[in-house]
């Protein structure tokens, strides 16, 4: 499956999605304006390559410093998706990665962690 690279703007995110390797990563600010727009391709191409994983090994980064609700929304569905892949017997690893000081970033990942069952969540606490 292809690469799937978007650089970061004003309002979204870089998503930089290696799907051969298995390394995906979301990181920057996610309050697009048109929501579905920005992120209808990026979980197409996701669920995609999630449901052909048959026993692989993926390992996801976030490094988000800032979303609104709407973004909320997807990355919850998000998090489902990885959890399902991981049930299914695939070795899943979440990294949520913040700052040390932004304790509004560390409490959302650890919100997030607490409703996945069988994907491993790792809290990263970034330094400055």
């Amino acid at each position: 499956m292809a690469k799937l690279h978007i650089e970061a703007t004003e309002r979204s995110p870089e998503i930089d999605f290696d799907f051969d390797s298995g390394k995906l990563a979301i990181k920057g600010e996610s309050y697009p304006e048109d929501i579905i727009a920005f992120f209808g391709p990026v979980n197409e191409k996701l669920e995609t390559y999630l449901s052909s994983l048959n026993g692989g090994d993926v390992e996801v980064n976030f490094e988000l410093i800032y979303f609104n609700s709407s973004s909320t929304k997807i990355l919850i569905g998000m998090f489902d998706s990885f959890d399902e892949a991981a049930e299914r017997g695939n070795d899943v690893t979440i990294n949520w990665r913040y700052d040390e000081d932004d304790d509004t970033m560390e409490e959302l990942g650890e919100e997030f962690a607490e409703d996945l069952e069988y994907a491993t969540f790792n809290m990263v606490k970034v330094a400055d």
